[in-house]
């Protein structure tokens, strides 16, 4: 009879452990962008190392690089490796990390398969070497035919093209201030530039888009849209588009279905490109960098500006604070007339004894008011000049800024470092944490700091400007006024404060303060 007997190996064979790795990607570029990539960086690297059937072969991360495209620098070494017989596994968060392109998305995981290398994506859980992952494949097949016909769209491809060559279009007529030249390019409209310019001096000089809005449509001047009535969004789309000051920002929003036709703003998912001198500016730089302060200014505030009558959140209740609003008395009948008095003049136990007063009691209390000021008028610019120099001086704040900047470049580099370090290297994940913490401290603090002086250097610059219009429109008052004057209030009064019918101060844009 046959007989089979077993040998058992003198040296027992130890499996060889697979070569493991994994990629990382962030895409956006955030203030969260460093801790995000580090985040992921480390979860791999503790999860390989505990592995025991697992070697570690390195975690390959690309920061701020869209998955549209596998041209990244860590993607492309991470493939070298695979074709060096380096790796066995990749690990990856989710398809979206590896690469959102379905055409080269489907290349690359053939191509690995072809090699013997498993891709992993945790979120899908799929493994591109068992029954899903083959079904995977048969999907990213039939979405890439899509892909390719989305891809070749002529009309997509032509855009960016000229949006990477810095050609600059807009909707001609639609867009206030400009036409169409020969060469296509923005062309100042004289006209229409006056229209803008206007929006600028009266949004400086202190009205809302609402109030310039409704002045505008009161002058019959048409809007960008040829329509008899403009709207406040209009006046601020004027007031924050930088093709005004000369410049052009390309491809500020994007189709992201191409079947839809949706767009978005561009928040960094695809490039953007800035043009610089391109055509004739109608407002200076200084002056559009201005409003755009003054702008996020009154966002950052208390929004007191309704411009809806001239007085609106300019009169201030002396007694509790609050401001005055308009109110109308008799409204349906011959006796209608329109009051200022606090806003909260009824509210609570305790009500406000300030006075209500008329348009006129308002407009008479200001001219006795500015033709005080006009009397002292060389007195206050020279003290206006000593204020900005000595209060609103910048120069040592300028050179500290400068600091920090460098200093956040430094530590944003040391931080990169730590993070390739580790996704190349096997280190002791405890120590590196302790590592990367001190110098994401080291970050946060500076940049604290940063924002607070660029914040505080903002303010000077703003404040200094807005002393330096006051001189000017100040210089401007040849002769005392006679009757009220709207431009005079606009341009020189901030608020004023009511404590009684005899007690109305007016404080002016310098600081100044005058009963009128």
């Amino acid at each position: 009879m046959k007989k089979v007997t077993k040998l058992e190996p003198a040296i027992p064979v130890i499996p060889e452990r697979k070569k493991v790795a994994a990629y990382a990607r962030v895409s956006m570029e955030t203030e969260r962008l460093h801790h995000s990539l580090s985040a992921q960086v480390s979860y791999y690297s503790d999860l390989i190392q505990r592995n025991p059937e697992w070697k570690y072969a390195g975690v390959y991360a690309d920061e701020a690089i869209s998955g549209t495209s596998v041209n990244r620098p860590e993607f492309q070494r991470m493939l070298a490796d695979c074709e060096a017989g380096k790796i066995d596994i990749i690990l990856a968060k989710s398809i979206s990390r590896f690469a959102r392109n379905a055409v080269d998305l489907l290349n690359v995981v053939r191509h690995l398969k072809e090699l013997g290398i498993e891709v992993r994506f945790e979120k899908e859980n799929i493994w591109t070497f068992d029954g899903k992952g083959e079904l995977l494949i048969t999907i990213m097949s039939s979405l890439a035919q899509e892909e390719s016909r989305s891809i070749s769209e002529n009309c997509t491809w032509g855009q960016r093209k000229r949006f990477s060559d810095g050609k600059v279009t807009v909707p001609f007529k639609r867009f206030l201030g400009y036409d169409r030249g020969p060469d296509g390019n923005l062309v100042v409209n004289p006209e229409q530039a006056v229209t803008v310019r206007k929006i600028y001096q009266l949004f400086l000089e202190g009205k809302t888009p609402c109030g310039i809005a409704t002045q505008l449509t009161r002058e019959g001047i048409k809007s960008p849209a040829g329509r008899d009535k403009w709207n406040a969004s209009a006046v601020k789309s004027i007031l924050s588009n930088e093709k005004y000051k000369g410049d052009a920002l390309l491809q500020k929003t994007f189709t992201t279905n191409f079947l839809t036709k949706k767009t978005k703003v561009n928040e960094g998912e695809i490039p953007q490109y800035y043009v610089e001198n391109n055509h004739e500016a109608i407002i200076d730089p200084d002056t559009f960098e201005m409003v755009q302060k003054e702008l996020a200014r009154r966002t950052r505030g208390k929004n007191r500006h309704s411009g809806i009558y001239i007085f609106s959140g300019k009169i201030k209740c002396g007694q509790c604070g609050s401001w005055y609003g308009s109110k109308v008395w008799h409204s349906n009948d011959k006796y209608r007339k329109v009051i200022w008095q606090c806003n909260h003049k009824f509210d609570g136990d305790t009500k406000c004894k300030t006075p209500h007063l008329t348009d006129e009691e308002l407009m008479e209390r200001f001219v006795s008011a500015v033709n005080q000021l006009l009397e002292k008028k060389d007195s206050i610019t020279a003290d206006i000049e000593l204020v900005k120099s000595r209060l609103y001086d910048i120069t040592d704040l300028a050179a500290e800024q400068e600091q920090l900047t460098e200093e956040l470049g430094l530590v944003a580099e040391l931080v990169q470092q730590a993070i390739k370090e580790n996704a190349m290297t096997a280190l002791d994940q405890v120590e590196y944490q302790k590592h990367y913490d001190a110098l994401t401290e080291r970050y946060n603090n500076t940049k604290e700091r940063l924002d607070t002086l660029t914040a505080e250097i903002d303010q000077k610059e703003l404040t200094r400007a807005a002393l330096t219009d006051f001189q000017k429109a100040l210089a401007s008052r040849q002769h005392l006024l006679t009757k009220f004057d709207e431009e005079a209030w606009y341009t020189l009064v901030d608020y004023a404060t009511v404590y009684s019918k005899y007690d109305i101060r007016f404080t002016f844009k310098d600081g100044t303060e005058i009963n009128g």
